[in-house]
């Protein structure tokens, strides 16, 4: 059973309220007036079992979740080699390095490039 519940009729939006990216997609969803569930990363610690979940919805092994672009994992993990749970404790520890804005609904879900991508939803 999924830890992370979704619905067909509302966009579940994992952001980093700290990244601009992120704030120009939520605004972006609450202008167009899109059903919403916001959830802030930084306030709200994923699980292990909610990365795991986000990742195999995206397609993705665990690490293809950490922002790789981001400056404190060229500072402290660019020649890292850690295993799935490795990982996980790493962005548990450290939600700033988890890619996102991460968008869901139902089944589908995207990495949010553009805030125009939520309408792949």
């Amino acid at each position: 059973m999924p830890e992370i519940a979704t619905s067909e009729w509302e966009i579940v939006l994992f952001y980093n309220p700290n990244h601009p990216g992120s704030q120009k997609t939520l605004a972006y969803a609450k202008g167009e007036g899109l059903p919403l569930r916001d959830v802030d990363i930084i306030k709200n610690q994923f699980t292990g079992t909610q990365l795991e979940e986000l990742a195999g919805r995206l397609g993705l092994p665990i690490d293809g979740l950490v922002n790789k672009e981001h400056p404190h994992y060229d500072k402290h993990y660019a020649n890292a080699n850690f295993d799935d749970e490795g990982w996980i404790k790493i962005m548990r520890k450290n939600p700033a390095l988890i890619k996102e804005p991460i968008a869901i609904r139902g089944h589908k879900a995207i990495i949010v490039n553009t805030p125009s991508d939520l309408s792949r939803l």
